[in-house]
């Protein structure tokens, strides 16, 4: 397992160093990584780590200037001296928070989470190895993880650089994966990319109305906060999709 942790107190960083090597022996170690600038600049010149151990408070920022810049794709835990910052934390792609000084059952539980996360996410991979296609998708919030089978996704969708994917009963969830990356991942009998912002499923087109010059506007289900529009080069397909020819 490959550990990053951003920590610019040398002391916190031996010590969670240590109880990390005595919880996972098979571990390589990066760090410590001790500002802001640092680690965009490490983020920058080499692959994720499997997880990320990091300090919020450092010199020349706090941690969410960092993630916000660098949007991490591994899952983060947060170790700080300070309770404050939670509900912000659980916001990124946290996955655990832990207090300083740090207790070695915490530390073991967070690990815990992360071999959960992992062995969901393996079988996900699995699953697509087998089928062709994804049946489920794993999704985090907070520190929770919730499998989702296909058949129960209305649509994926893109805001503010942010993916989503949303139920048929209209729950909303951040997932890690882009749309062109979905599109490949997906039965394309069942799900169609509409545009930039949107890949829905079939089940999901609630009524379609033309527009002008060959485009069409669509009411999704749930509601989506925008109408899809499918421009007139992609309209013919669309409509060859929509009636079972595509």
């Amino acid at each position: 397992m490959k550990v990053l942790i951003i920590e610019d107190e040398l002391p916190a960083f031996k010590r969670l160093e240590k109880l990390i090597r005595e919880l996972v022996p098979e571990v390589a170690i990066f760090g410590p990584v001790d500002s802001v600038q640092a680690a965009q600049a490490w983020f920058r010149d080499n692959a994720a780590p499997d997880v990320l151990f990091t300090d919020i408070q450092l010199a020349d920022g706090n941690t969410f200037d960092f993630i916000k810049i660098v949007r991490p794709s591994c899952p983060i835990i947060f170790t700080t001296a300070y309770n404050e910052y939670a509900l912000q934390a659980f916001d990124t792609t946290g996955l655990d928070y832990l207090l300083k000084p740090i207790k070695r059952e915490d530390l073991n539980r967070a690990l815990n989470k992360l071999r959960n996360l992992k062995d969901f996410f393996q079988q996900d991979k699995s699953e697509a190895l087998n089928t062709g296609f994804r049946q489920r998708f794993m999704v985090r919030f907070g520190d929770h993880i919730k499998s989702i089978a296909t058949e129960e996704i209305a649509y994926f969708y893109s805001e503010n650089k942010t993916t989503f994917l949303k139920t048929s009963n209209g729950k909303a969830y951040p997932i890690d994966s882009n749309l062109d990356s979905l599109e490949q991942q997906t039965d394309p009998q069942q799900f169609f990319r509409l545009n930039r912002q949107f890949l829905a499923s079939l089940s999901a087109i609630a009524d379609i109305k033309v527009h002008t010059k060959g485009r069409v506007i669509l009411a999704l289900q749930p509601e989506a906060k925008e109408a899809p529009v499918v421009s007139s080069e992609k309209s013919a397909t669309f409509k060859h999709w929509i009636s079972g020819k595509g």
